[in-house]
């Protein structure tokens, strides 16, 4: 049997043999299209290397590209474990030409492969093609040597490939394999097209055209390829199974789940097992790649994912969280092809570990109420909409998994209700927010970028320039001018200011001009990530567009922010040493008087560990290296072993800060594009005040530096040295005569509790003492006393039936101005006096209520100790009564 990772290995040594470079997977989250909010195709990560906006240093390209289908437009999540083929995690195998090869070499390489490498008969295989594609007709003919009859012309959208209404696009051919006549379903154009006998391997898209406004308006100077094979389905024909689900991975995942839950994968547990498996796959691989649960965007998409396959152990009947156990058997059978699996073991497991148990919390409510609002309903029923959105809005159930727990039951969901309330709590959250109204309009900004470009940043270097105004913005409008008094964005065709952004925040100063104007910069910000607002106040004169002004940057604020935010740098490394590699930076903020920094970890850091960290950055900072800034592609960067931060969006060209040493290598290398330090040495003194948790798997840790670090340092000095100066001792022998001082308080509290024990046995004291008397003819001991604590008692209760022999027991404890009391009855008694009895009887006495214990031991209490007495005298009372 061919095992998925021979396949995936076999792919790309084929195209790899034939000159294409093999290129790895890029990570989930695309950093080159923000409309996408996964990538869920092999061609995303070259989109802009098909549309000429990015070059590269190869013209054909394979990759095994790691691909989630569970949100927006191209949502799989409902089908996942009731067919045969959905997932929401799978592998795109592909090939790609960029103005290299076109159709003939494409059909070339796909039938060589799939019919002399694999060996697949030809027999089994359909082609189709667009329906006015005449030549990719005549070259399957060619080439492969099928029938006419089974290259099938296909006049629908699904034969013609676009990347947008405008852009390249093309017509498609797709690779069917027939699993055979005992599988139902038809071939491709039929009516039965949907069944699983015939199923779509390879889809080969031949881009020669550009579009516009979705029509075809020219050719492609340079035609190109893009196919796309899935892994799974291939694993599927060549391990003899029309189930994805049955393939060798999967098989392995669905055993462990088996072994763990112990239900069998039968029935509509088989499903349930096959949800599990797709789910721990696509929430792996969204951890490793850096998303992490949330609710909203994309960690509300991969908390809806984990819930489901959780939901569905629950149904299993798993006891305990069950996904982090699955991790292993994932990094088996996929870490050789995907390190970064690797990497992040530890976090995937620790998130998944507390997302199950925090759901599991919530699971019981919602089933409950879901159970409450089925109740009569029968089959082929709905649940109102007002329902199911309750459970999102109270239980954090997302649609898709409440039609998902109704599937089963054959009921279904009035999805245009829930659409209702969802648009009426909406509307209801649009009223309630006021907003600031000091922010412009996106607008303003599109047109400022349209008309003059970007702003060119100068402040790598230097902390005064000049630059001309190009607009000038006042509440949500451009203005021509601005005057004394007015609060204006201000910007310029160059700047030394630096835009918030990276987390470091924006730079302030004064902005001036020789006619008089002077403003004051409170922040600078960065609309669009291209231009520089300087938010300022006039404080003189007037300005307008088109004037030039010098510009001067707050200096030592600007050197607190450097000295910040190199150190976070340094920090984000000595946390990936000491920590391990899945320490990635989840956000940052970079003031002028401290440094805050958020990074992946699955629990809270030792004393030991902050202090190795803290340490590793000092010694850095005493190494004094210079910084050292490379500009570089984000290619050649990545490769140089820079860090790239994940959610940062890198154009062709980024800035490489490398920092410190760690033996032959830089101890720090990270794409930044903030202000930093010339040399290590600047940053002065770092230190960690505090490390906390954000979220769930997010640690954060809050530092200092420079005079900010010292101050601190002084300040814990101060009450140190106050401290030693209250105990009459030196720093040094603080801790000595803190010690024992401790020491000594233990030793008087000891003597002060044997004190009181001793005085309500009568023992010595100022209080009277306890003498043995009779009531009713039985000996008793009563005794009242001050500052005794209730759990003394018992143990005096006991010391006091031995002196007595035969006899009762009586001790009052004022705390306070509350009473404590307890009675003990010697066991010869037992069967005549019952101490609970007589308990009560003194409570009652202290205005309280109950008491409680055993026939020979029973304590309670009340609220009036000045009635100590009193409750003695119940007792004796109570005891004569019996006795008479």
């Amino acid at each position: 049997m061919t095992s998925t990772n021979d396949i995936r290995r076999s792919f790309l040594d084929y195209f790899g043999s034939k000159g294409h470079a093999v290129v790895p997977s890029a990570p989930l989250v695309p950093h080159n299209d923000p409309t996408l909010m996964f990538v869920n195709a092999g061609m995303v990560p070259f989109k802009n290397v098909f549309t000429g906006l990015e070059t590269r240093d190869y013209s054909t390209a394979t990759s095994s590209q790691k691909c989630v289908r569970a949100g927006g437009k191209h949502n799989d999540l409902d089908n996942v474990g009731y067919t045969a083929r959905h997932h929401t995690f799978f592998e795109m195998l592909g090939n790609f030409s960029f103005g290299d090869y076109f159709k003939d070499h494409a059909i070339e390489l796909a039938w060589d492969l799939i019919t002399k490498e694999w060996g697949i008969s030809p027999d089994r295989l359909t082609a189709t093609v667009y329906h006015t594609d005449d030549e990719a007709f005549d070259l399957w003919k060619k080439i492969s040597g099928l029938p006419e009859s089974r290259i099938i012309r296909i006049a629908t959208k699904d034969n013609f490939w676009a990347m947008g209404d405008t852009g390249p696009c093309g017509p498609c051919s797709e690779i069917f394999y027939d699993h055979g006549d005992h599988i139902p379903g038809g071939p491709p154009g039929s009516p039965d097209e949907d069944g699983d006998r015939f199923v779509e391997i390879w889809n080969l898209v031949f881009m020669q055209y550009e579009q516009e406004d979705n029509e075809i308006a020219r050719d492609l100077p340079h035609p190109s390829i893009d196919t796309g094979l899935g892994l799974e389905r291939m694993a599927a024909v060549l391990q003899g199974t029309h189930d994805n689900y049955e393939i060798d991975l999967f098989r392995a995942l669905i055993h462990e789940s088996v072994e763990l839950t112990g239900a069998k994968a039968e029935g509509d547990a088989a499903a349930s097992h096959r949800v599990i498996a797709d789910h721990l796959r696509s929430s792996s691989f969204l951890i490793a790649d850096g998303v992490l649960p949330a609710n909203e965007g994309r960690g509300y998409v991969l908390r809806r994912i984990m819930r489901r396959a959780m939901r569905h152990a629950h149904i299993l009947g798993a006891r305990d969280p069950l996904m982090h156990r699955l991790v292993p058997s994932l990094v088996a059978e996929m870490g050789g092809a995907f390190p970064e699996l690797v990497r992040a073991q530890a976090l995937v497991e620790e998130t998944l570990k507390l997302e199950e148990i925090r759901f599991r919390r919530t699971l019981d409510n919602g089933l409950k109420l879901l159970d409450e609002a089925l109740v009569g309903m029968e089959e082929g029923g709905t649940l109102p909409g007002e329902t199911a959105f309750k459970l999102y809005d109270t239980f954090g159930f997302p649609y898709d998994l409440t039609e998902d727990a109704l599937r089963s039951r054959g009921l279904g969901v009035d999805r245009e209700g829930f659409d209702a309330a969802m648009a009426e709590q909406k509307a209801a959250a649009r009223a309630a927010w006021k907003g600031s109204g000091d922010a412009a309009s996106d607008a303003v900004w599109f047109d400022i970028a349209e008309s003059h470009g970007g702003t060119e940043f100068t402040g790598y270097t230097a902390s005064e320039g000049e630059g001309q105004v190009i607009a000038i913005v006042k509440e949500g409008e451009s203005v021509d001018t601005a005057s004394i008094g007015d609060t204006v964005a201000i910007l310029t065709n160059q700047t030394p200011f630096y835009g918030e952004s990276g987390g470091q925040m924006g730079d302030t100063g004064t902005i001036r001009s020789d006619s008089g104007f002077e403003a004051k910069v409170s922040d600078t910000a960065k609309p669009l990530g291209r231009l520089h607002a300087h938010h300022a106040t006039v404080t003189s004169g007037e300005i307008a567009v088109g004037d030039v002004v010098a510009l001067a940057i707050d200096a030592e604020r600007r050197d607190r922010l450097r000295a910040n935010h190199s150190a976070t740098h340094l920090m984000h490394a000595a946390l990936r040493h000491r920590l391990g590699e899945h320490v990635t930076q989840k956000g940052s903020l970079v003031a002028e008087d401290r440094l805050r920094f958020d990074f992946s970890h699955p629990k809270a850091l030792t004393d030991e560990e902050i202090a190795s960290v803290e340490a590793d950055v000092n010694a850095q900072i005493r190494g004094n290296a210079p910084v050292a800034t490379r500009l570089m592609t984000p290619d050649e960067a990545i490769e140089a072993g820079a860090l790239a931060l994940f959610g940062e969006k890198y154009g062709d060209e980024v800035r490489v800060l490398s920092m410190g040493q760690s033996g032959p290598k830089d101890y720090s290398v990270e794409l930044c594009g903030g202000t930093h330090v010339r040399a290590l040495g600047d940053i002065g003194l770092f230190v960690i005040i505090s490390e906390s948790a954000v979220s769930s798997g997010v640690r954060r840790i809050e530092a200092l530096t420079g005079e900010a670090a010292r101050l601190w340092y002084r300040g814990r000095e101060e009450i140190l040295t106050t401290a030693a100066d209250a105990l009459k001792t030196t720093a040094d022998e603080l801790p000595a005569r803190v010690a024992a001082l401790v020491d000594e308080r233990k030793r008087l509290e000891r003597e002060l509790a044997d004190a009181k024990k001793a005085l309500a046995m009568g023992g010595g004291g100022s209080q009277p003492t306890a003498e043995i008397e009779e009531a009713g003819g039985i000996k008793f001991i009563g005794q009242a006393v001050d500052g005794l604590d209730a759990k003394e008692l018992r143990g005096l209760i006991d010391e006091a039936k031995t002196k007595l022999g035969s006899g009762i027991a009586a001790i009052v404890a004022v705390n306070d101005g509350r009473a404590s009391v307890a009675v003990g009855v010697t066991d010869d008694l037992t069967g005549d006096l019952d101490a609970v009895a007589l308990v009560r009887a003194a409570v009652e006495a202290l205005g309280g209520k109950g008491g409680g214990g055993r026939p020979d031991m029973a304590q309670g209490g009340g609220p009036e100790g000045d009635k100590a007495e009193a409750a003695l005298a119940a007792i004796r009372d109570s005891i004569a009564s019996v006795s008479a």
